[in-house]
Order: structure tokens, then sequence, then C-alpha cells
């Protein structure tokens, strides 16, 4: 018979040997949000956008410029969270309020072009208050989130 700590022993206390915590597919998700969607989505605007930088002028470039950093700020929460770095859900958080501000912003005014019909817009800024609010309360009460990133 194998020679075994008794359940009182230090021994057990000692951390057990394994992977980490799993990141979960929530926070695969949000990492598919962050690094993969906005810049696709940031790369099809800017496409759009230049083509009517001649006639926007300075705002549109500038508007471009902010967005193209929120957008890197978005890769570098994504790429955080996929290896499990310990700031990752603070960045995130800041990635997510930055990118909804910028979307919003991009939503009440006429600088960038858009195919939005008339009327869609509060649409527009429903789904965006919606999805980015639903990701930072994911992150604020998921008890995966405190575990993994602790």
């Amino acid at each position: 018979m194998p020679d075994r700590p008794a359940p009182s022993d230090p021994a057990d206390a000692r951390p057990r040997a394994g992977p980490p915590p799993g990141r979960g597919w929530l926070v695969g998700l949000l990492c598919a949000f962050l690094g993969l969607w906005q810049p696709l989505n940031f790369a099809a605007a800017a496409a759009e956008a230049l083509q009517a930088l001649p006639v926007r002028g300075w705002p549109l470039a500038l508007l471009l410029i902010v967005r193209l950093a929120v957008t890197a700020v978005g890769f570098a929460a994504a790429r955080a969270l996929w290896d499990r770095r310990t700031g990752a859900p603070a960045l995130a958080r800041a990635a997510l309020v930055l990118s909804a501000v910028v979307q919003l912003f991009i939503y009440g005014t006429s600088i960038a072009p858009n195919n939005r019909m008339p009327g869609d817009t509060l649409y527009y800024v429903a789904f965006t208050v919606v999805a980015h609010g639903g990701w930072l309360l994911y992150l604020a009460r998921s008890a995966r989130v405190r575990r993994t990133f602790a």
C-alpha cells in the first residue's frame, strides 16, 4: 500500500500542479470581438472613409486616427485576455468603453460616411450600448474572469 500523507498534512495545502483554469468560451468570444471583429470593422470603415476624405477633410482624418488607436487598444486587450495576463480585464474594460464612445460619436455626427437608413441610428445606438454594456457587465461580474485573471 503506498504511503499517503494524512488529510491534515500541510503537504495537501500545496498548490496542485496542472493547467490554470480555462479561459472559457465567453472570454474567447470577447477576444474574437475585440481582436477580429473590431479590426475588420475598422478596415471596412476606413476603406469607405478614405474615398470621402477629400470631401470631408481633416475631421474625418482625425476620426480615422482615433478609431485606429481604439482598435489597437482593443486588439491589445484581446491578446492580453487570450494570454491570460493579469491586467487583461482592466484593459478590456478600457477598450470597450473607448470603442463605445467612438461608435456613439460616429452615430451622433455626420463626420464619417454611413449607409444607415434614416431613423435607424437609434437602433445602432441601442445595439452598441447593449453589446458593450453586456461585455462590461460580464467582465465585472464573472467569477471565471476573477479566478482566471487573479
